[in-house]
């Protein structure tokens, strides 16, 4: 099966953002870019991500260089209805939406694509003691 019939037969999934956000946590390595519709952050070899709640309402998406902030995404949770995944558009690449429901609109309001899919049977975030963070 050819890359393109397996991304036309391959079908999105949904998820909670809590199981989302608890899991990109410990996968900080795998984060290829993330963004909004109007701003995207790339990732760079000389670049390293940290995402963290700021506080319950507001959750941090950072790329920095060294100590240097490159850029910042704010996240506001309890917007947020669910996650829906899918493959992306290059192989290996799987794309996280965060997406907002209202009455009279479902929309996209901040993605991340990932180098690898969310695997439900990981090992939680932290589970080793540590607070693991997995590379790919």
């Amino acid at each position: 099966m050819s890359t393109t019939t397996k991304r036309l037969t391959a079908v999105a999934t949904t998820m909670p953002f809590q199981t989302f956000w608890t899991w990109l946590q410990g996968h900080v390595n795998c984060v290829v870019r993330a963004g909004t519709p109007e701003s995207v952050l790339f990732d760079h070899e000389d670049f390293h991500w940290t995402i963290f709640a700021e506080d319950e309402t507001t959750f941090l998406v950072q790329v920095a260089r060294g100590k240097e902030l490159v850029g910042e995404l704010v996240v506001f949770p309890s917007e947020i209805a669910y996650v829906q995944t899918e493959p992306g558009e290059q192989e290996g690449e799987f794309v996280f939406e965060c997406v907002i429901e209202t009455e009279t609109a479902r929309e996209v309001a901040y993605h991340f694509v990932m180098a690898h899919a969310y695997e439900a049977a990981e090992h939680p975030r932290g589970a080793s003691g540590g607070g693991d963070k997995w590379t790919h």
